[in-house]
């Protein structure tokens, strides 16, 4: 069985239907020119050839170029058999117009390479050897049998070799511009296929490293609980101790509640694995997502002061969303007011809009801006403009906004800052518990 070639999930873009659509529109071209050929020869050099053999030949070629356009429009899958039996019926039609008009010495011979030529840009390797197997038996063939054309008996004339020369350079004008064409087509979607393994690479190293840092928190958040359960036992043995000092209980109550909000803070982390895992999504509006989020975000960072804006037609949608989504847009908010604050600026602004089917998180700073030669795509790297950053969070916002079908990208804003784009298709979240 032959097989069609893939990139990525996607069928390969010179595969079998290209190839049969591609000979459709040239044969189509083909019947063309050839029924011109003829008249031309005929009423115009005057040369005594067999017209009703070779309109009896395009006509066959016509006829299955219709047949070849009705094909296409059906939604039946073509496969790489079916283009080669498109391509031998190309060549014998050729062959048998080569036959009628002076078989090898005709000129246009040379023709009889493009079907070899169209068959190796979609082709496996068995069927485009069939093709050239084919072509190189047609002219074999029409080496020896064929119909003279009266131009050949008068070959050692000028005019006759005049002429002869003339077919020659429009068979070659015709086989160069089709080569050229055909092979720099080929070539720009190999460079494409290039381009695009190497973002798949770079993606699943990405990826990798998320599930390797996924990992190793899991572990730490397991071997972190034994400690904190006896930090927190001793602070309350501390405090019963010392409770007629005032002051050291105090600190003794500060340190108490912060071991409880890091025991808080690991069994928030477990559960956001179990329902990261199970797919776990909780049902909200985009309005009561986004407060909380800013909410939870105020918190954190009181200091900073946010413009929020939402468009009305979002704000009672209600959607599906993983804690994978809350944690990316806290990161962002968080990375948002990094850069702010580098600038010596406490204002960010942090909105959402609509856009074909889409909802998008907008947070822009107000820091120096993009750096020069950074590139518009975030998040694929773990890469940071922080000196202390690791790049981590806009690697797992990006991670998350793929996996529902979004991107993630950054502009720079005219004024000053960075604004990132957090865009969702609104689709996938109605039911995020299927998209992995």
């Amino acid at each position: 069985m032959i097989s069609t070639p893939r990139i990525s999930g996607r069928t390969w873009p010179h595969g079998p239907r290209h190839l049969a659509s591609t000979l459709a529109w040239l044969r189509l071209c083909a019947v063309t020119g050839q029924a011109l050929t003829v008249v031309f020869v005929e009423g115009w050099l005057n040369l005594e050839i067999p017209l009703a053999d070779l309109f009896s030949g395009i006509a066959v070629l016509g006829a299955f170029s219709v047949f070849a356009f009705w094909r296409l429009r059906q939604p039946w899958r073509v496969s790489a058999i079916e283009s080669v039996a498109h391509i031998t019926v190309d060549t014998v039609v050729l062959g048998y117009l080569l036959y009628q008009s002076g078989g090898a010495t005709n000129p246009f011979v040379s023709l009889l390479v493009m079907p070899i030529t169209l068959a190796a840009t979609a082709l496996p390797l068995r069927p485009v050897a069939f093709v050239a197997a084919l072509a190189v038996a047609t002219y074999l063939f029409l080496m020896r049998h064929y119909v003279p054309l009266p131009t050949m008996h008068e070959f050692g004339t000028p005019a006759g070799f005049r002429l002869h020369i003339t077919g020659m350079a429009i068979s070659f004008a015709i086989t160069a511009t089709m080569l050229g064409f055909f092979i720099a087509r080929l070539a720009r979607a190999l460079r494409a296929q290039q381009a695009e393994a190497e973002f798949e690479h770079v993606r699943a190293l990405r990826d990798e490293g998320i599930l390797a840092i996924a990992t190793q928190a899991a572990s730490t958040a397991h071997e972190l609980n034994t400690p904190l359960s006896t930090i927190r036992t001793l602070l309350a043995e501390l405090g019963r101790e010392r409770a007629t000092d005032a002051a050291l209980g105090a600190d003794i109550a500060l340190l108490a509640g912060q071991a409880e909000r890091c025991r808080d803070i690991l069994r928030e982390l477990v559960t956001v694995g179990s329902n990261q895992l199970a797919g776990v999504a909780e049902m909200m509006t985009i309005g009561n997502f986004a407060d909380s989020a800013r909410d939870s975000f105020h918190l954190l960072r009181p200091e900073i002061e946010i413009d929020y804006s939402i468009e009305p037609a979002l704000e009672a949608r209600t959607i599906g969303v993983v804690p994978a989504l809350r944690h990316a847009l806290i990161n962002l908010l968080n990375n948002a007011a990094d850069a702010s604050l580098a600038n010596g600026s406490t204002r960010m602004q942090f909105g959402v809009a609509s856009a074909a089917g889409q909802f998008e998180l907008r947070i822009r700073d107000f820091g120096t801006g993009m750096p020069a030669g950074a590139s518009s795509a975030t998040g694929l790297r773990f890469e940071s403009t922080k000196r202390d950053g690791l790049g981590l969070g806009l690697a797992l916002a990006n991670a998350t906004a793929e996996r529902f079908g979004g991107n993630l990208v950054a502009q720079p804003v005219a004024d000053g800052g960075t604004l990132q784009r957090l865009r969702l298709p609104l689709a996938t979240l109605d039911n995020p518990a299927h998209d992995d």
